[in-house]
């Protein structure tokens, strides 16, 4: 691992497009933020804590320094005109102050977790490659992400599969890490499960504890989402599972003052998830996506269903729920095979009336003849009732003031993501098209949505490829994913 140190350069309205060692940019000067409604989302990305969300966008397939699909993650800063590309960092495996080289095929940035690791008051980055379950923290700063530190493995375990989620799951304040491992301690089986790793974390990467969960399954989870089910101050943990060609019932794990408890409760089979206080009472109500006859390779088939299981002191009910597809009264569009309505799922508050609401991707719904799979999504409200398809809306990149053209294959909605990036307390939506074309083929895309009190607004929509963000460009698939 080559040892750097990091350089600054100076903030400007355009960049040159990457070199070989490109170096972290600087960032927006700070502002007051507006106070926010509580809606039971996830924290604010704010890597500068200019009270402004951030967005750190993945392009997981990017070309670094001649490696192909080394990939990289571009992060756009808020401002108080929303998300601004002129205030931007593109990071590596190639920038300064980054532990490690780009490796063909390594698709850093698969996963990324924004959480204030050290208590600073600055929004952290961890960012997992798609080939090695490894954690590289990038730590924020009044100037924006800095040096990068390289997570250990603990002993007695060696990482399992890939994946990450952030929270405060001993609800002492200090966000905590949750990833996928494999303990062998001499016993005659290894056990795959989850470990907690609890903040504060040090700048070399130590954290104040840890912990493991089993999860009493072969593999690894196939999806991790956090969030505050029970209303008691702690997150808690929803895991998705799957084994060949058959989806496991999804595991809650409910946060106690280790970390997570070792009672594990069944849920509902899923193939992604997402929790936000919907109704309003304190609760986070948990939203996924069900798996059709619990046949893992039926999803791509499937026109997508959600079923929300709302949330109580002992976790996520089995009795108040409520299921929710485009046949819904007040949900644009209309259920067919293979549209994948939740592919992609958020929480956030989109009109600051203190509900959560839930952006829907559609990656793969087709539009009009020779549109096939162009993708959109659908923004669902919450209410006093819950979830519902009141007041929804639907976009796609032939809507009136959404930038671009719908075309085959462009799976707008492959990742969605509600965040506040002007700081108005009303969250906007932030859409990734991976395969869009931009000037190379399959650069990808992403669009940022202002929230208002009356919903989405497509006036003032922010889009940008990689070229816009002076990045590597050709099959980069940037918006393949935002940060948790």
């Amino acid at each position: 691992m080559r040892s750097r140190s990091l350089t600054t350069v100076v903030r400007c309205a355009t960049v040159a497009a990457l070199v070989t060692t490109p170096a972290l940019l600087a960032l927006p000067s700070a502002g007051a933020a507006e106070a926010r409604t509580a809606a039971a989302d996830a924290p604010k990305a704010d890597f500068n804590k200019d009270g402004r969300a951030d967005l750190a966008v993945s392009a997981p397939a990017g070309t670094v320094d001649g490696k192909a699909k080394a990939g990289y993650v571009a992060v756009v800063y808020g401002s108080a005109s929303g998300a601004d590309t002129a205030h931007r960092q593109v990071i590596s495996q190639a920038t300064e102050g980054v532990p490690g080289d780009p490796t063909a095929s390594a698709y850093f940035g698969a996963h990324t977790v924004a959480r204030d690791l050290d208590g600073d008051g600055y929004t952290d980055l961890a960012v997992q490659a798609g080939d090695s379950p490894a954690i590289t923290v990038l730590w924020g700063s009044a100037n924006g992400l800095t040096d990068g530190t390289r997570l250990p493995a603990g002993n007695g375990d060696h990482w399992g599969s890939s994946d990450i989620v952030g929270g405060d799951f001993n609800g002492d304040g200090k966000a905590d890490l949750v990833d996928v491992v494999t303990v062998d301690e001499g016993s005659e089986e290894e056990k795959t499960g989850l470990r907690v790793r609890l903040g504060p974390f040090t700048r070399d990467g130590k954290d104040a504890g840890s912990s493991f969960s089993d999860t009493g399954r072969f593999d690894g989870p196939t999806s991790l989402t956090a969030g505050d089910i029970t209303g008691d101050g702690k997150d808690d943990l929803v895991s998705t599972h799957a084994f060949e060609e058959m989806s496991q019932s999804s595991l809650f794990f409910k946060g106690d003052d280790q970390g997570l408890s070792p009672k594990v409760k069944d849920l509902t089979d899923a193939a992604s998830a997402t929790i936000g206080d919907v109704d309003k009472d304190g609760h986070g109500d948990l939203v996924l996506r069900t798996v059709p006859g619990n046949v893992v390779e039926d999803l791509p088939y499937d026109h997508g269903t959600l079923k929300v299981l709302y949330g109580t002191a002992s976790g996520p009910s089995t009795t108040r729920t409520t299921t929710i597809d485009q046949n819904t009264a007040g949900v644009p569009g209309v259920n067919e095979d293979g549209d994948q309505f939740g592919y992609s799922l958020s929480s956030g508050d989109v009109n600051g009336d203190g509900y959560a609401d839930i952006a829907v991707g559609i990656p793969y719904e087709a539009l009009e003849a020779g549109q096939k799979e162009a993708g959109s999504v659908v923004q669902l409200y919450g209410g006093r009732g819950g979830l519902s398809g009141t007041g929804a809306q639907a976009f796609t990149q032939d809507t009136a003031g959404v930038p671009g053209a719908a075309e085959a294959g462009d799976h707008f909605g492959m990742a969605v993501r509600l965040a506040d990036t002007d700081g108005d307390g009303e969250d906007d939506l932030a859409v990734g098209a991976p395969d869009e074309d931009g000037a190379q083929s399959t650069s990808g895309a992403a669009w940022v949505l202002r929230g208002q009190s009356g919903g989405l607004t497509t006036g003032g929509v922010v889009s940008f490829g990689p070229d816009s963000l002076g990045a590597p460009e050709a099959g980069a698939a940037l918006g393949a994913g935002f940060q948790q």
